[in-house]
């Protein structure tokens, strides 16, 4: 019998589904108070092409002993459902256990091709727009699961809700597309939306190497039929020096033959395809997010390491194309996935003063769902709840980025950051060595420290291969919100190079805190692959020593530079491991090979009326 036909049998009358309650001893580990109140179940769901998708479901007791009803919350995701059994419980459920305390039917899926879902593996499955009968992606499956639950699942009010943080938001992005009736509040957290454009995998171009290269260790396409998760071994690395072992790794294509063998397609086809080509296209699912129907709340975290630029896009796109009611961004002071764990009062060496996760989840994410699915709490939501570094406080406003005004800050001569545009151009120079690459971190491991973004900077700073310019010591707050568009102007004595610029907020030589004194706090930064200054699909080579410009933004930031700091931005042309090496010669840099790794001589041209200048967003 399939676990399909035993969960139709245990919802057909006359079958006894009531479950005598066994009192945990205290104190109960937090399986046993989950098995308490709940009974699971698990089914095989058809889809519309009759590939059976695989749930784990978990009903309260008292919709069999009392005839109660609840809406279902439901999270979809390609990292497995586990545990598997009907006598293995989760330890917990929902996105809080505020909602199990409350009550709902909780599902949680397997997406298609993955673990015990049945279909082929897929790493993100592309939307299709126009589908012909029977077609499938991310958006059907999610109808169909939806559709079957609202028929068949045991004291369920035909309401559902839908989360999911990383890629799981990113299946909760494409549920939300075409959806069920019965779907009535989305909430994508750290979602995956667009993996070239500034998610895990690419940023301008520049491949994120270390987060990747650990990731794709484990995530891997599942080997013949379906089945419950297996230990995938990872390649025996004998350093835990990070930063030596992937300069010695060489090029990606050695990353391949040594440590993957080959064996891992979701590897390959990330580093194979290393400009914005049909292959990324076709799963940035931000370009679908049109006329959507259920209530959204969007999730990021100011320091999300992996999804910086995810849950922004994912706002813009929906508030552009005939948004919801309710289409809300909410940003907080995180890591990726920071607001669903701990208490977010800090992150690395900076402190925030106050329980940011917590108030998250007690005052914004409960009471979305309470009001979407139950109809409970006032349901009087800000466009855009964010957390304003700096001051550390929480803020409302009714557009994101809120009415700013655009105040440039330009490079000048011996180190300066200037509100003034010089009048006469010049240039400062460095060589970027990549047998030399500037780390990203003055702490660095194997795998990629998740709390990087906010960093003491000062070791770069030391390094002759980065620029730095700091402003005066500052007379007033500045508060900054939104993207921070950058305009370069650069030549390199090679073929193509990186640009990394990084802002900074510098605290006093007397902070109030002695550990902060000096600090060089990194607030945003980003990379930019500079074969793709004219396009991220064709990429062009630099003519050697010819000044060329390059435009970008930092992601968006919310952030006050106090009264008494500085401003600095610091410019360079490697951020290693974090990003791979570029070899500053025009080739096909995954396969480059050891004598295509050359110094290059770096100018950043300040002054005139093409200055390289950074632009901040500032708010009075």
């Amino acid at each position: 019998m399939t676990l399909m036909s035993i969960g139709v049998l245990l919802l057909l009358p006359g079958v006894n589904l009531l479950v005598a309650q066994q009192p945990p001893a205290p104190p109960a580990p937090p399986a046993a108070a989950i098995r308490e109140n709940y009974t699971k179940f698990e089914y095989r769901v058809p889809a519309r092409d009759g590939v059976l998708l695989f749930i784990s479901v978990y009903v309260p007791k008292d919709v069999f002993t009392e005839a109660r009803t609840y809406p279902v919350m439901m999270s979809r995701t390609p990292y497995s459902v586990a545990p598997y059994g009907l006598e293995q419980y989760r330890a917990s459920l929902g996105p809080s256990e505020l909602f199990s305390k409350e009550k709902f039917i909780f599902v949680y899926a397997d997406v298609r091709g993955r673990y015990m879902s049945g279909g082929q593996p897929t790493q993100l499955k592309p939307h299709a727009p126009d589908k012909a009968a029977n077609a499938t992606d991310e958006s059907t499956d999610t109808y169909d699961t939806i559709e079957w639950l609202v028929a068949n699942l045991p004291g369920n009010t035909a309401k559902v809700g839908m989360y999911g943080i990383s890629q799981p938001g990113f299946y909760a992005s494409a549920g939300m597309i075409d959806a069920h009736p019965a779907l009535l509040a989305v909430s994508p957290q750290a979602p995956v939306t667009d993996y070239y454009l500034g998610d895990d995998d690419y940023h301008n171009g520049a491949f994120m190497l270390a987060a990747n290269f650990g990731f794709y260790q484990s995530f891997r396409p599942r080997p013949g039929d379906p089945a419950p998760p297996e230990i995938t071994p990872r390649a025996a690395i004998n350093t835990l020096d990070g930063y030596q072992f992937f300069l010695d790794m060489g090029s990606l294509a050695n990353a391949d033959e040594k440590y993957f063998q080959h064996s891992n397609p979701f590897w390959t086809e990330v580093i194979t395809n290393t400009s914005y080509n049909s292959f990324w296209q076709s799963r940035s699912i931000w370009k679908h997010l049109k006329n959507i129907k259920p209530a959204v709340m969007t999730v990021g975290g100011w320091f999300d390491a992996e999804d910086p630029v995810g849950p922004l896009r994912t706002f813009e796109a929906i508030q552009k194309n005939n948004p919801p009611a309710t289409n809300m961004l909410v940003m907080g002071p995180w890591t990726h996935g920071g607001f669903a764990r701990g208490d977010g009062d800090r992150v690395g060496s900076v402190q925030f003063y106050s329980k940011t996760a917590l108030y998250y989840r007690e005052r914004i994410e409960f009471p979305f769902f309470l009001h979407a699915l139950k109809g409970k709490s006032d349901g009087k939501l800000p466009k855009a709840w964010v957390f304003e570094t700096g001051t550390n406080q929480w803020r409302k406003f009714e557009a994101w980025p809120p009415p700013n005004t655009l105040v440039d800050f330009f490079p000048t001569e011996k180190g300066a950051l200037s509100a003034a545009r010089p009048a006469q151009e010049r240039h400062d120079e460095y060589v970027s060595d990549p047998a030399r690459p500037v780390p990203y971190s003055a702490s660095l491991s194997l795998r990629m420290r998740g709390d990087y973004m906010t960093d003491d900077q000062r070791f770069a700073a030391a390094r002759p291969d980065v620029l730095v310019y700091q402003s005066p010591v500052l007379d007033h707050d500045v508060s900054v919100f939104g993207p921070v568009p950058v305009e370069l102007k650069v030549s390199t004595s090679s073929t193509d190079s990186d640009f990394v610029v990084k802002l900074i907020d510098v605290y006093p030589e007397n902070a109030e805190t002695p550990a902060m004194s000096g600090y060089q706090q990194l607030v945003r930064g980003e990379p930019f692959r500079g074969k793709y200054r004219k396009s991220f699909e064709a990429p062009v080579a630099f003519q050697p020593g010819q000044a060329d410009r390059i435009g970008f933004a930092l992601p968006d930031v919310a952030h006050t530079f106090r009264a008494g700091h500085r401003i600095m931005v610091q410019i360079q042309s490697s951020w290693f491991p974090l990003t791979d090496r570029n070899p500053q010669k025009f080739v096909d840099i995954p396969n480059a090979r050891p004598e295509d790794f050359v110094k290059a001589t770096e100018r950043v041209y300040t002054g005139g009326a093409e200055a390289t200048r950074i632009r901040l967003p500032v708010v009075q």
